[in-house]
């Protein structure tokens, strides 16, 4: 099983929980490539399992300068995919989440879980959900 999890952070909040990711899946017994965004590219598309990770920006939207052109070059391509969505946030109610979901959905991507958002720095009770979202990944 091979699990890409693709990530953009600014405050490090997000990168915490891909770590977290990164280590509930390698516990279960998984592959794990582990990228920053701006280190990705489109052989992540041949993986089992694609997590990606953005916190909101601005009006509860995906990071645009480097997260959302990656993402998008993509997301026509996820038809069928397993994919797994996280990030961090500060204000708002989630929404972007909802709306990243919603997305994927149209994109024909299987959402292997209800996209994880923790408030700020993920405490523990968020990276133990963190940890949760990689092992059900590499189930």
């Amino acid at each position: 099983m091979k699990i890409s999890i693709v990530y953009w952070s600014g405050t490090g909040n997000t990168e915490a929980m891909a770590n977290a990711i990164a280590d509930g899946a390698k516990d279960a017994g998984a592959e794990v490539e582990l990228l920053p965004v701006a280190a990705a590219g489109e052989e992540i598309l041949a993986s089992d399992v694609i997590l990606f990770g953005c916190p909101a920006m601005g009006s509860e939207e995906l990071e645009e300068s480097e997260f959302e052109p990656f993402f998008s070059s993509v997301e026509s391509r996820l038809t069928g995919k397993k994919v797994g969505l996280f990030g961090s946030y500060d204000w708002g109610d989630g929404e972007w989440m909802r709306t990243w979901q919603a997305r994927v959905t149209a994109d024909g991507g299987v959402m292997i879980a209800d996209g994880l958002i923790a408030n700020n720095t993920p405490d523990e009770v968020a990276l133990a959900e963190c940890r949760a979202l990689g092992e059900t990944a590499a189930k």
